[in-house]
């Protein structure tokens, strides 16, 4: 009777650990696990789709709008960019109370554009970037979310495809913010075109004017240590920042061209608010002599940026020379 009760006894011990191990099983996450032990858990990247535009949240607090059509802006943007503590990047658009009114529709936010493709003029809006479709939709995630466009490039007068452009953007959550990377790819089929030579050419970010140099308490500052418009105006570099106090936290905006793009960028800056990265206009940023940039019917022609969004609070600083060393790890991996 003894050896029957100490064999139900141990049967009921092996079921109990075998249905806590199952239990156990069930709710067992790898990910989750990994995340909660390295301390490394992200917050979501999540996006929602609106009439010509998606708006973008991380940890449910907003991010950006990339809006795809609009009746006064004839390209594509991102307006309303918000580093993680809430404080807004970009100038307000359409421009509000005590914003400086200029160039209203031609720097809504951060954009890529060009003064002269063939002759065509997309920064000042004379001629369209068409939004054909999402390529690939809009997928979120813990600490990542990407979606992919092909935009056609239209002649002035609306008739032709000048050039398409395939252009992927990846949405990341870094130890020092949060970076934007564009990878645009250019192609034609019709026949070759080119790009010209002015300042107004690349990926371009206007900025909050509370941390502009002229009408707030920011600076510009790239990779050799220049300060402001007057000394990185023209200059090539790894990268640009454009950063201030606001609200006794220290936000920016820093530009970060891909180094496998076909030549470094010039950068075109101005203590009003304005920072583009340019690595067309060589005689129009007074380096050299005019440059034609051909890209051959059936070619493809790549253009790649990153773009780094940060808040600290108390003013603390940030390491934008360490922050580009994470934006290469990201890009090679």
């Amino acid at each position: 009777m003894k050896k029957k009760q100490t064999i139900l006894s141990g049967l009921r011990k092996w079921i109990g650990v075998t249905a806590y191990l199952s239990v156990a099983m069930l709710f067992y996450n790898p990910l989750a696990a990994q995340q909660s032990k390295k301390g490394t858990k992200q917050p979501v990247v999540a996006f929602e789709q609106k009439p010509g535009e998606l708006t973008i949240t991380i940890g449910g607090k907003p991010f950006a709008s990339y809006v795809y059509e609009d009746p006064k802006i004839s390209r594509p943007y991102f307006a309303h960019v918000k580093s993680a503590c809430g404080v807004q990047v970009t100038r307000n658009y359409p421009p509000q109370q005590g914003d400086p009114q200029d160039h209203s529709t031609f720097h809504p936010g951060i954009w890529l554009s060009f003064g002269d493709i063939n002759g065509n003029d997309y920064w000042r809006l004379k001629a369209k970037v068409e939004h054909e479709m999402f390529v690939e939709q809009p997928e979120g995630g813990a600490g990542k979310g990407t979606f992919t466009v092909r935009n056609y490039y239209m002649s002035t007068d609306g008739k032709d495809r000048v050039l398409a452009e395939l252009v992927k953007y990846t949405i990341l959550v870094r130890p020092t913010g949060t970076l934007l990377l564009t990878d645009s790819k250019f192609s034609a089929e019709a026949g070759d075109f080119a790009f010209g030579d002015q300042e107004e050419m690349g990926l371009g970010v206007r900025v909050n004017t509370k941390f502009s140099v002229q009408y707030g308490k920011g600076h510009i500052t790239n990779a050799e240590g220049r300060k402001d418009g007057k000394e990185t105006w023209g200059k090539s570099s790894a990268w640009v920042d454009y950063s201030g106090l606001v609200d006794n936290q220290y936000v920016g905006v820093a530009i970060m061209p891909d180094p496998k793009n076909f030549r470094p960028s010039w950068f075109h800056t101005r203590d009003y608010g304005l920072m583009a990265a340019n690595a067309f206009g060589r005689d129009a940023m007074k380096q050299g002599e005019k440059s034609s940039v051909v890209v051959k019917k059936g070619e493809t022609f790549r253009l790649a940026y990153g773009v780094l969004i940060y808040c600290k609070p108390n003013g603390e600083k940030v390491n934008i020379a360490g922050a580009y060393q994470d934006y290469l790890k990201v890009i090679k991996e």
